[in-house]
């Protein structure tokens, strides 16, 4: 009944046009997204077919005899049609595992969906993991999400920033200017944490390009219009991401980043109706273990509350 084939080049259309279809696909999961990093990860999306139709794909990448689903993506679940219920997932992922174990891949590990970006319920993966592939938990990493609808009142803290902010002149707009905004991001990751973002400046406007209606920049500028802190933001249907966060020296002091969220989440995003979740991004290191109290302390004082990002693995 089901046929599994590996993703190739020639089937970039098919693929991309499945994607809209399904019920918790969104644009990371696009061919002109996922292989703008094709030279560092060996792909091997899967396709599955049910009576010669498509539906479902696994996005993921393989390294030694270990499938990733995917290593370069936030998240990275089996994507499913509306019509695909339980009994069908399951079936699925026995039909996945047969085929991984007749290519030598020895172990998956997956990155699950978090429910925020599901356009309808989509949970039958995380029933089959259990069921059918005897998974485990390995990481549970913690984010901050904002329901739109039930926005709770910033913190003190929060509001005491914004005041500040407005106290020194600081205006918050959207911007083109990723180079600024790098330097800044760059800078800060560099001192803090010794790292440099996924992204590069160049990557991310070569995405902005691509998707231009998804990705966006926005920036906070003192009083002299220097750029002082910024946010980008992928916009994934319902759900707002923010991608990246970041403040100079001087817009930490100014309230730079209680200024751009405000902006954001009572200005741009301000709509609940088409947006029903602003989702500020993992607060934890270490695979979960270790959680970041300031930066959580700073997203919860705008009003986000937890939405777990999990990953899961079994051996075949």
């Amino acid at each position: 009944m089901y046929k599994i084939k590996r993703y190739k080049a020639d089937a970039a259309a098919e693929w991309d046009a499945f994607v809209p279809q399904t019920r918790n696909g969104t644009f990371l999961f696009l061919r002109s997204y996922m292989d703008y990093h094709a030279d560092r990860f060996a792909d091997h999306s899967l396709m599955i077919y049910r009576k010669g139709k498509l539906c479902a794909l696994l996005p993921a990448n393989v390294n030694g005899n270990t499938l990733y689903s995917h290593g370069g993506l936030t998240y990275g679940g089996l994507l499913t049609a509306a019509t695909s219920g339980t009994a069908d997932v399951c079936e699925i992922f026995r039909n996945i595992n047969e085929t991984l174990r007749c290519e030598g891949i020895q172990r998956v590990v997956y990155k699950a969906i978090p429910w925020i970006y599901h356009r309808l319920p989509a949970e039958e993966d995380l029933y089959a993991l259990f069921a059918v592939c005897n998974a485990k938990l390995v990481s549970r990493n913690i984010s901050s999400t904002i329901q739109t609808d039930k926005a709770l009142r910033f913190s003190e803290s929060r509001r005491s920033g914004l005041r500040k902010a407005f106290q020194n002149g600081l205006s918050a707009k959207e911007s083109n200017d990723y180079y600024a905004f790098w330097e800044i991001l760059c800078n800060n990751l560099s001192l803090r944490y010794g790292v440099m973002p996924v992204h590069s400046a160049e990557e991310i406007k070569l995405l902005k390009s691509r998707f231009p209606d998804n990705i966006r920049l926005f920036l906070t500028h003192d009083s002299s219009g220097k750029p002082v802190g910024g946010t980008v933001v992928y916009e994934c249907g319902a759900t707002v991401h923010t991608q990246y966060i970041s403040a100079s020296a001087e817009g930490k002091q100014l309230g730079a980043l209680d200024l751009l969220f405000d902006y954001l989440i009572n200005n741009v995003y301000l709509d609940s109706t088409r947006y029903k979740y602003f989702d500020f991004g993992k607060s934890t290191e270490e695979g979960g273990t270790i959680l970041n109290q300031p930066l959580i302390f700073q997203k919860e004082g705008f009003g986000g509350r937890g939405v777990c990002y999990d990953t899961y693995e079994w051996m075949l």
